[in-house]
């Protein structure tokens, strides 16, 4: 499965930035439509709505309890399903390299809960709610204990998950954590089971292009980068990365390691 190029690149590795989307969670049972964090099976909904006017920002605001209907499946396939063995060998390489960090579409929660500390969740968690109104937040694991619309305990608003809908924009939190840690640079940059077809997805690809540092895609159909990445592995995420750990359990006793990308300059910023 692995070319002996992108074995001396795992032997060799020591700060890594993997990024994920819907295709990871796949051997979850987890859908892999994009949807809000890749967890909507069909286009439209079951009322005829099409999945990005039933999942945006406005039908919360306007119609909360459309939106809250079809968050709610997607609460209950996440509760229902476990992360899989992707999850857990990248949680496991926090404690074999010298930095590794995890740039995540998904809202499902897997990788936290597989043990990975270092998770930028770009599009938030189906697994944390906040008020529209006030400052109360939450964390919930089973959304089948909340009313059809839940209200805030404190000020009596509408509640939602802490996640980004459609038409919203991503949170500046994130958004600076994650141009923070690439400044700092990675030394092998994974793209698992994504389309990269948001901008600020693909573009960590593009930066590590620029750099000349190492790039390998994981998926078994084609992306927005996989005509850029250095090295394709055409195949699921659990048995490629399965495959990525027995390369790196295997590695010659004192492989050196990969330098990481300097400071970024201006030329490098996202955009």
């Amino acid at each position: 499965m692995l070319t002996d190029s992108v074995k001396s690149l795992i032997h060799e590795m020591h700060s890594v930035l993997f990024i994920t989307g819907a295709g990871l969670s796949a051997d979850s049972g987890l859908p892999t439509y994009r949807g809000v964090g890749g967890l909507y099976e069909s286009r439209d909904t079951d009322d005829g709505m099409p999945v990005e006017l039933a999942l945006s920002g406005h039908t919360m605001a306007a119609r909360p309890q459309v939106c809250w209907k079809h968050i709610r499946q997607i609460a209950n396939t996440c509760h229902e399903a476990r992360p899989n063995r992707a999850h857990e060998i990248m949680a496991a390489f926090e404690s074999e390299l010298d930095r590794v960090w995890v740039l995540t579409q998904n809202v499902d929660g897997f990788h936290r809960q597989a043990g990975s500390q270092k998770v930028i969740e770009i599009h938030g968690t189906i697994r944390k709610l906040r008020c529209t109104k006030c400052r109360w937040r939450d964390e919930i694991e089973d959304y089948s204990t909340l009313a059809d619309v839940p209200h805030c305990p404190e000020c009596h608003a509408v509640i939602r998950p802490d996640v980004v809908l459609f038409g919203e924009m991503l949170s500046p939190h994130n958004t600076s954590r994650l141009y923070q840690e690439l400044s700092r640079g990675f030394g092998l940059v994974f793209s698992v089971g994504t389309t990269s077809v948001f901008p600020y997805i693909a573009e960590p690809i593009r930066m590590a292009c620029r750099r000349r540092i190492p790039t390998i895609e994981i998926n078994p159909g084609e992306s927005e980068v996989s005509n850029l990445v250095d090295h394709r592995i055409r195949e699921r995420a659990a048995p490629a990365l399965e495959a990525v750990w027995q390369a790196w359990q295997s590695r010659p006793k004192g492989a050196k390691k990969r330098p990481h990308w300097d400071t970024l300059t201006k030329s490098d910023e996202m955009d």
